[in-house]
């Protein structure tokens, strides 16, 4: 289930442009699907053939029906094609939203029959541990680059031995996988088709005269060319622009952020550098800089390239710098499973600015430049760097206001900005609590509120319709409030991870597989205890577990060394999961129908996954508070009487399971 929900979530973004932005949809897809696979468990002895035959459908439909992003609207920035193709997101994502709950009901179903034959937490222990399983080999695949035919056989394999055990199950099961099997493989051998572990990526050579150049496109859209340093000045200034902003005769000791395939990189060395720190977040982007730019930068031995995120660099190092260049670190995706987090959302904080401005030496000089999209980005971004610098930046606008390159000297006195220098109005700067530079105000965009209003109406719906009368899940309301909080948690250990160490698909897969080994350790250790613990007390621990992670700032953590600061966010952020889970788990040993439980944990698991998006009005640091709130709603709802079961489990369990 993990190993296809993660497959799902970096494919079809690869594919539909708006799942770039919206990966959440996946995500909470998948967390129906599979809570609706456990309410149906115990209705049906049928195997759910239905499965390889949905995904092969999805597959087919993804790759035949183009889509692109809809820019409309200026209060939230897409980097995205300028042209809108195929319907509109309205219609593509609930279709995908359905498609993936209805692939992912059928592993789900599977998995829960096992709940019907084992004891509880036996069936939840392998459960995750199967979970580890999956996280673990879709970590090989991402590290080996490895093509999405490799991802559909790996699905493929146990997807057929699973629903085998009679001839017309394993025509089924053989026929799905076959198309998806297929589909994938034609686009594995499309011509200069490869993938990072962050986007699909596709190299081509337009054709025309003149210097050739090599167009590299992620997730189906123009990210960068590849050329020549001289071929792209003669497109825009904007490479030179901030050596022409110092007074510093050559660019000395350079780091720059968003290396890509070279070019800014052969623009330091062009200017007399002595050394260049090259980061770059993606090795395959990096890899094509290497192998396809005609000034051949990263041979240089001058240069030393870091695969790895550009803040979590800062963080690290203790160089200091002449020059500091972020050159156009944008991306086109949003990290999996990391709520609203983009690669680059942390490196654009007054936080981050303030962490240039210290590794800049005295005479230093630090540079960003793009093309922004909107005018009010800039204004922003100038705002930003006047607050962490002290003074005002030079702004270079090329063309349009929102094209413009941003300098600041750490000395005013060493800036040489032009004659006119643009003050450009904007918000105010974002921060590490709410890192989300391209939203323009706090709040929720209307487009994300219509589609989680049509994700709850669908999934009710679905619950009512699979899984039966909602009054099976009645006994079960504080196991729904159990899994919205501990989605929030969750949320809230990844997008503090990605601060403290770094946006990289490996920290992500790191941090996953931690909070799977703290949630098995917290079921371990309530089978290994005589009594379950008293609720009182589990809830009184986890209350205390959660003030602990509330009262801790990330500037604090930030502030320690790297060897510390791995300690003290392991314990801050994996305690209050582990104690949530021992609560889950006390409670979830002794209801009376299993998968009913287990899919309303779910359920709750897919609204906490709606409720992430609040984080985008009160900050990612608040959702502790959030969690803390529905917690409670567990504690109360979940009264038992003093023989330890509650009436309702009680009336229950004089009755057969369902």
């Amino acid at each position: 289930m993990l190993f296809l929900e993660l497959a799902l979530i970096r494919w079809l973004g690869a594919n539909v442009l708006h799942l770039s932005y919206f990966s959440n949809i996946v995500l909470l897809g998948s967390f129906l699907g599979v809570g609706v696979g456990f309410l149906r468990a115990g209705r049906t002895q049928r195997l759910p053939l239905y499965f390889p035959i949905v995904l092969a459908v999805l597959v087919v439909l993804v790759r035949t029906v183009p889509v692109t992003i809809d820019r409309s609207g200026s209060d939230l920035i897409f980097f995205t094609s300028l042209q809108t193709v195929g319907p509109p997101e309205w219609v593509v994502l609930p279709v995908v939203f359905i498609g993936v709950a209805g692939v992912m009901a059928g592993p789900g179903e599977l998995t829960a029959r096992c709940f019907l034959v084992l004891p509880r937490l036996e069936a939840y222990r392998w459960d995750l541990v199967g979970s580890l399983l999956g996280i673990a080999a879709f970590s090989i695949v991402s590290f080996l680059r490895a093509p999405s035919v490799v991802w559909g056989a790996l699905v493929a394999v146990p997807t057929i031995l699973l629903l085998g055990p009679s001839r017309r199950a394993r025509l089924l099961a053989s026929a799905g996988s076959a198309v998806v099997v297929g589909v994938l493989l034609a686009e594995t051998l499309a011509p200069g088709v490869s993938w990072s572990p962050y986007y699909k990526v596709e190299t081509l050579v337009p054709p025309g005269a003149g210097e050739p150049t090599t167009a590299v496109l992620v997730n189906g859209i123009p990210h960068q060319d590849i050329g020549s340093l001289a071929t792209r000045l003669r497109y825009t200034p904007r490479y030179a622009l901030p050596y022409e902003r110092t007074a510093r005769p050559t660019a000395g000791d350079v780091l720059v952020v968003g290396a890509g395939n070279g070019v800014d990189v052969a623009q330091a060395l062009a200017h007399g550098a002595t050394s260049v720190d090259a980061v770059e977040i993606d090795p395959r982007i990096q890899q094509l800089g290497a192998e396809l730019n005609p000034d051949h930068p990263y041979a240089d031995p001058r240069v030393h390239v870091h695969i790895d995120d550009g803040r979590a660099f800062l963080q690290r190092t203790d160089r200091q710098y002449d020059t500091i260049i972020f050159a156009l670190p944008d991306s086109l995706t949003l990290v999996a499973g990391a709520s609203q987090i983009r690669l680059e959302s942390y490196l654009f904080t007054l936080e981050a600015m303030q962490a240039v401005h210290a590794h800049l030496r005295p005479d230093g000089i630090f540079a960003m430049y793009n093309s922004y999209r909107e005018d009010w980005l800039v204004g922003r971004y100038q705002n930003t760097v006047a607050q962490a610098f002290g003074h005002a930046p030079c702004v270079d606008t090329l063309n349009v206001v929102s094209n413009a390159v941003i300098t600041a000297a750490r000395d005013v006195g060493n800036q040489r900005c032009a004659v006119t220098n643009p003050r450009i109005d904007g918000p105010a700067a974002v921060t590490d609590d709410r890192p989300f530079p391209y939203l323009r105000t706090p709040g929720i965009p209307q487009l994300y509120l219509w589609t989680l209003a049509g994700i709850i109406v669908i999934s009710l719906l679905a619950v009512r319709v699979f899984g039966g009368p909602l009054r099976r899940s009645r006994p079960y309301v504080d196991l729904f409030f159990l899994g919205a909080a501990f989605m929030l948690l969750e949320t809230r250990a990844v997008t503090g991870f990605a601060l403290l160490f770094g946006t990289t698909w490996l920290v992500n897969a790191i941090v996953f597989a931690g909070v799977l080994v703290a949630v098995l350790l917290a079921v371990e250790a309530t089978r290994a205890l005589a009594r379950p613990v008293p609720r009182p007390v589990g809830y009184a621990a986890l209350g205390a577990a959660l003030a602990v992670a509330a009262a801790v700032p990330a500037s604090w953590l930030l502030g320690l060394p790297f060897g510390w600061r791995v300690l003290a966010s392991v314990t801050v952020a994996f305690l209050p999961i582990f104690m949530a889970n021992v609560v889950f788990a006390s409670r979830f040993a002794d209801t009376a129908d299993a998968t009913t439980a287990f899919g309303v944990n779910l359920l709750g698991a897919m609204v906490g996954g709606c409720l992430e998006y609040t984080a985008l009005l009160i900050g990612y640091p608040a959702l502790i508070g959030l969690a803390a709130v529905l917690y409670l709603c567990a504690f109360l709802t979940g009264r038992r009487t003093a023989g330890g079961t509650s009436h309702v489990d009680r009336l229950l369990s004089a009755q057969p399971a369902s």
